[in-house]
């Protein structure tokens, strides 16, 4: 059922967004570093890897300036629209593609890089391994605005591998054990919502299982 409504909801938004779409290639290769598109391996399931792509927001050689793999609020290495395409989440929509080569889902856990996937719980990743990745999800959805939690702390790096990842991996994990119909419906919707009103708290009440957030996360329940 979901790699049916996954195939029918993806070739509806390809056709919808493509007069979104077309325009912002054109922009990206007139700006910035001329990319269009940006490819980064990530952890698939099955723990298979597979390449994931977006629009190009940051510098080509990205993962080896600054933080690495962890992206913080007002992060030099982003290019000029790279601001804007993040914020709105247009950045991911090439992903689109990656659920039609059956790599993804629209709803699942995020895909990690193998680094970041490594600091999740092992628990955690076991579960996680056990379905297709998602466009978005609930950890998307409660990590909205992690740059800006990693931009307020002194060592951003350490505050991911500590509070945040745990965290995460626990939220993903409760997806594993909570697919539904239902839920898949309900992360969209509320995904589409957070996207215009960013701190909206709804996923707390659509989602009243989720596990609770550590105190030092900043997360607003």
């Amino acid at each position: 059922m979901q790699r049916s409504l996954d195939i029918l909801f993806t070739s509806l938004a390809l056709l919808v967004l493509s007069p979104l779409l077309i325009p912002i290639a054109i922009l990206l290769r007139l700006t910035g570093e001329g990319e269009i598109f940006y490819s980064q391996v990530r952890v698939g399931k099955d723990g298979k890897l597979f390449k994931l792509f977006k629009f190009a927001t940051m510098l080509k050689n990205s993962p080896n300036l600054g933080t690495g793999m962890i992206t913080v609020k007002s992060d030099p290495r982003i290019l000029p629209m790279g601001s804007f395409l993040r914020k709105t989440k247009i950045n991911e929509l090439p992903q689109l593609l990656n659920i039609l080569q059956g790599d993804m889902s629209i709803v699942g856990p995020r895909p990690q890089t193998q680094r970041c996937f490594d600091a999740f719980p092992a628990a955690a990743q076991k579960a996680i391994v056990k379905v297709l990745p998602g466009l978005t999800g609930i950890g998307s959805i409660v990590f909205r605005d992690e740059e800006a939690m990693l931009h307020g702390n002194k060592d951003s790096v350490r505050f991911y591998d500590e509070v945040i990842a745990p965290y995460k991996g626990t939220v993903e994990e409760w997806y594993v054990a909570n697919q539904s119909v239902r839920n898949y419906l309900m992360i969209i919707f509320v995904t589409a919502w957070v996207i215009v009103l960013p701190a909206s708290t709804l996923v707390w009440r659509v989602f009243p299982g989720l596990p609770v957030p550590p105190l030092n996360s900043g997360l607003k329940v």
